[in-house]
């Protein structure tokens, strides 16, 4: 008789986690215009990023694991919106789902944990820019209570062709 599958655990991200975030997040750069980034990165190089996410503060990065294989379904962060500091109050949030673990609700899972956290920081507004075109990205941050708010039209260049950004907001206060 086969086993029951095992909850999905999301848990804060930490440096154990740098070559598996590596490697899926480098999936999105050689595969997909989602990320505009264009070159790879070592876990080295991906390091400063990881470590601007720690456990508190408004600048999270929460990871979805697998709790019998221990792997990196995917993960989410909220991070600066702009260097300037009247912006310190917004935060751009993102997510990314290992390409086989998409469909079964692991984004889901990974925004709830964000927002939650999120919920005692002291943020008044969280921001999304999803390359188009992608429904998927669209509905769950609608889900979320994001609002669409307009179109950056061919904003990006990868793989040889121009990309629209449609960017989203949510209210966190």
């Amino acid at each position: 008789m086969p086993s029951e599958p095992t909850e999905v655990q999301v848990r804060p991200g930490v440096e154990d986690d740098l070559e598996a975030l590596t490697t899926l997040y480098n999936h999105y750069v050689r595969e997909t215009a989602i990320t505009f980034d264009t070159a790879i990165f070592t876990p080295e190089e991906r390091r400063p990023w990881l470590l601007s996410h720690p456990e508190d503060g408004p600048y999270r990065l929460k990871v979805a694991v697998d709790p019998d294989s221990q792997e990196i379904l995917g993960y989410a962060t909220s991070s600066p919106f702009r260097m300037k500091p009247a912006y310190v109050t917004s935060v751009e949030t993102t997510v990314y789902v290992a390409p086989h673990a998409g469909r079964r609700g692991v984004g889901t899972l990974l925004y709830k944990a964000l927002f939650e956290t999120l919920s005692g920081e002291d943020l008044h507004r969280a921001y999304a820019g999803i390359a188009q075109p992608n429904e998927a990205s669209a509905r769950l941050h609608e889900r979320f209570g994001f609002r669409y708010v307009g179109t950056y039209r061919e904003v990006g260049r990868k793989f040889g062709r121009y990309w629209d950004v449609a960017w989203y907001e949510k209210d966190l206060a």
